[in-house]
């Protein structure tokens, strides 16, 4: 099935056609098996890789059962944020256009007044999040009965992100005999109880490649304890020559936090939140498109959608909660075969995480230390200490050890009589001794013994040797004069 057309998969050739003027010549795997399948009336769920083609997958069959002549909404694609759902919305509209279709999209963040407006031209198909999307169900202004498709994209972020009882009201209020699928880059167990809740015999697809991330990403991780995170980032920034980059955390609630903190490090960064307005959240992609930002941070859920295609750094600052996360951040770069790179900060103790994903993605994720201003492993590192310039090589003597300087002058007479050490003379004067010691030289001989030095009467007395002469004045203070001579003499 590797050569199969886009006829051959039951598309027409008004699609096809519109295929082919944007290049598509071939449906990719999950497009083959998941149009097939919706086509056939199944209810499904597609676990499919990021970049592998899951919004043709589901669209195509879309456009091709719309009645372009009926008022009604015929089909419904949920996401979990914005941007996905505006990236939907395009790809809707350039293969819908041909068709006659309709598409609207209803995303929280725009003006609900608008919106309203917008769906009295009675579109076919429209696009939103779940919010926004349930809002307007309880104010009657979106009507489903007569949906034939229910799509939900990245199902598993759209459940885990959305209001439970939001959701729950939406979906109550489809069409009961629509045809429904999840899609999405990662499939957790929860999944398989909302198959059992919204699908009627589910067909499940799961396409997990054996290379799950492209083979031109570099994965390094770096160490340190929690409180240097950001110390690491900021180095991080200032290091690798890779702009802009991707920043991920976990918790959304410390975003703010994490953009406060880098901006006042000096750094050109925004952050993507969920509940943010349409205009900022497109501002600030669009600055990110055009260079114009250093680094954008964001959770999971808000980075759903994001389509740079020459990013070529990814920083976690928090280690992804599991391997399809990993992949699904490290998919963010990397792509259409150019270079990426993904730097993971983890504590000592997050350390088994890296171990972990390099057994289950079959990758390779190196340690790596930032050591005078480079991202170096221990052997570069060992290297770098003990580099030698090569102008300074020749200069080197061969045997490294110092060698000591022979004074011919005073060595040892070669007699075969031993000296006798009384009767030797010491090579140096007193007066040459006396003047080492006032230079505060060492006096020492060559057995470490104290050199005996005659007094000089010009020479200042210690402080210790005053202190005594001054207690033995004292003493003598109320001695007679003819015994104060006497001890004077002595």
């Amino acid at each position: 099935m590797s050569n199969t057309t886009w006829s051959e998969l039951g598309i027409n050739e008004s699609l096809t056609s519109a295929l082919l003027e944007q290049g598509i010549s071939e449906p990719t795997e999950v497009q083959k098996q998941a149009i097939v399948s919706l086509l056939e009336g199944k209810d499904i769920g597609v676990k499919s890789q990021t970049g592998s083609g899951k919004t043709l997958a589901f669209l195509l069959p879309l456009l091709q059962n719309i009645d372009a002549q009926s008022k009604n909404i015929q089909a419904v694609v949920l996401a979990p944020t914005q941007e996905l759902a505006m990236q939907i919305v395009r790809v809707a509209e350039t293969y819908g256009a041909p068709l006659g279709i309709r598409v609207q999209q209803l995303i929280g963040g725009a003006a609900v007044k608008r919106q309203v407006e917008k769906l009295k031209q009675n579109p076919q198909l429209v696009v939103g999040t779940p919010g926004r999307m349930n809002e307007l169900v309880k104010a009657k202004k979106l009507k489903l009965h007569a949906v034939k498709y229910l799509i939900i994209d990245e199902a598993d972020q759209t459940f885990e992100l959305g209001s439970p009882a939001d959701i729950e009201n939406f979906l109550f209020s489809v069409n009961k005999k629509r045809i429904t699928a999840f899609f999405s880059a990662t499939y957790p167990e929860a999944m398989s109880r909302y198959e059992g809740r919204w699908m009627k015999e589910p067909h499940r697809i799961d396409l997990s490649p054996q290379q799950k991330v492209a083979g031109t990403i570099e994965h390094y991780y770096v160490v340190c304890d929690q409180r240097s995170k950001l110390e690491y980032t900021r180095r991080l920034l200032r290091t690798v020559d890779a702009s802009p980059a991707l920043i991920f955390v976990n918790d959304s609630s410390q975003i703010a936090n994490w953009e406060a903190k880098l901006k006042y490090e000096g750094f050109k960064i925004e952050a993507l939140y969920g509940d943010a307005d349409k205009q900022r959240r497109a501002s600030t992609l669009t600055a990110f498109r055009e260079g114009k930002l250093e680094a954008i941070i964001s959770t999971d859920v808000t980075a759903r959608g994001i389509d740079i295609a020459d990013l070529p750094l990814v920083i976690q600052i928090e280690p992804a909660i599991d391997a399809d996360h990993y992949v699904h951040r490290a998919g963010r770069t990397g792509r259409m075969g150019k270079k990426g790179l993904v730097i993971s900060i983890i504590t000592p103790h997050e350390k088994f995480i890296m171990d972990k994903f390099m057994k289950q993605l079959g990758i390779t994720i190196e340690e790596r230390s930032l050591f005078r201003g480079k991202l170096l492993n221990d052997e570069q590192i060992s290297q770098a200490v003990n580099y030698v310039p090569e102008e300074n090589k020749a200069n080197k003597p061969v045997n490294s050890k110092p060698v000591r300087e022979i004074n011919h002058n005073t060595a040892k007479p070669t007699t075969s009589k031993p000296v006798n050490k009384r009767d030797e003379k010491p090579s140096r004067s007193l007066s040459a001794q006396v003047e080492s010691v006032q230079k505060g030289q060492s006096a020492l001989g060559a057995q470490g013994q104290k050199l005996s030095v005659k007094k000089d009467k010009n020479k200042p007395i210690p402080q210790k040797a005053a202190a005594n002469k001054k207690q033995s004045n004292g003493k003598n203070k109320g001695a007679p004069k003819w015994l104060k001579e006497k001890w004077q003499d002595k």
